[in-house]
C-alpha cells in the first residue's frame, strides 16, 4: 500500500520536508488532502474518537496501521525505509538531531511574521514582527547556518565532493531538509540570506547541488511542487528583510 501523507493542500509548509524525502526515494505515496474531499478526510481522521493515538496536527503519515505525526518523527520512521539515512545507529541519531535543529529554525522563521500569536493576522503584530526580524537577521539566522556550515565541514564523508552532505557520503533527509530551509529563506528573506550564504559556502553548495538528483529534479519541475506563498511558513514581507 502507498504511504498516505496528510497535510494542507495549498502550502508547502512542514509537509514539504516529508514530501521531499518521498520524492527523492521514488516512494509510492498519496498526498491525501490534495485529492477531492481530501481535507475533510484528513480532518475526520484527526478527530476520530476511535483512534487511540491521534496526531496533534498535520503533517502526519499513515502506513498501514501506523499513524506517525510530527515532521521529525515521520522522517525518523521513513529514513531507513527510504534509504535516506546511514546504516549505523549513531549516524541515524545524528541525522535526527540535525532534523530537530532545523525544526527549531523553522519555528523561528514562522514566528517572524507571527511573534505574538498564530491566531492574529500579521498586520495585528507588525511592530513586534519588525523587531523580531531584526534580531533574527543579525543573530539567529547566522547562528543556525554557521552551525550547519560547521557540520558540513566536519563530515568526513565529504572529502572533495562537489555537493557536500550533512552526514556520511550519501544523500540523507537532513540534506533535503536543509535544502528546503535555505530555499524557503531565499524566498522570504532574499537579502539577508544572500549575505549569510556568502559566509557559508558549503551550505550554498548543498542548496545548489541537492536539486540535481534525478528524481528531485523531476519533482521540483513538476506541478506537485507547491510554490512558496504568503499563507505558509516562509513568507515574503519585504519590510522584514531589512
Amino acid at each position: 500500500m502507498p504511504y498516505q501523507l496528510h497535510y494542507w493542500p495549498g502550502i508547502p509548509g512542514r509537509g514539504e520536508f516529508v514530501r521531499l524525502a518521498l520524492e527523492a526515494a521514488g516512494a509510492d505515496y498519496v498526498d491525501v488532502a490534495r485529492g477531492e474531499g481530501g481535507v475533510a478526510a484528513m480532518q475526520r481522521f484527526m478527530t476520530d474518537p476511535a483512534l487511540a493515538r491521534p496526531p496533534f496536527a498535520c503533517p502526519f503519515l499513515v502506513d498501514g496501521k501506523r499513524v506517525i505525526g510530527q515532521t521529525a518523527a515521520i522522517l525518523l520512521y521513513l529514513g531507513p525505509r527510504l534509504q535516506l539515512v546511514p546504516a549505523s545507529e549513531a549516524d541515524r541519531l545524528w541525522v535526527h538531531q540535525i532534523q530537530l535543529t532545523l525544526a527549531d529554525l523553522v519555528t523561528e522563521v514562522h514566528d517572524l511574521h507571527h511573534p505574538i500569536g498564530s491566531g492574529l493576522y500579521y498586520e495585528d503584530q507588525k511592530p513586534e514582527a519588525l523587531r523580531r526580524a531584526g534580531d533574527f537577521r543579525a543573530n539567529r539566522l547566522p547562528k543556525f547556518l554557521n552551525w550547519c556550515e560547521a557540520v558540513l565541514a566536519r563530515n568526513r564523508g565529504n572529502g572533495e565532493r562537489e555537493v557536500p552532505r550533512m552526514v556520511g557520503g550519501r544523500l540523507t533527509y537532513a540534506d533535503l531538509s536543509l535544502f528546503q530551509v535555505v530555499d524557503g529563506l531565499l524566498y522570504a528573506l532574499p537579502k539577508a540570506m544572500k549575505r549569510v550564504l556568502r559566509k557559508t559556502p558549503l551550505v550554498a553548495a548543498l542548496h545548489a547541488g541537492v536539486p540535481r538528483q534525478r528524481r528531485l529534479a523531476a519533482y521540483l519541475a513538476s506541478e506537485r511542487r507547491l510554490p512558496f506563498n504568503e499563507q505558509g511558513i516562509f513568507r515574503r514581507y519585504p519590510e522584514l528583510d531589512g
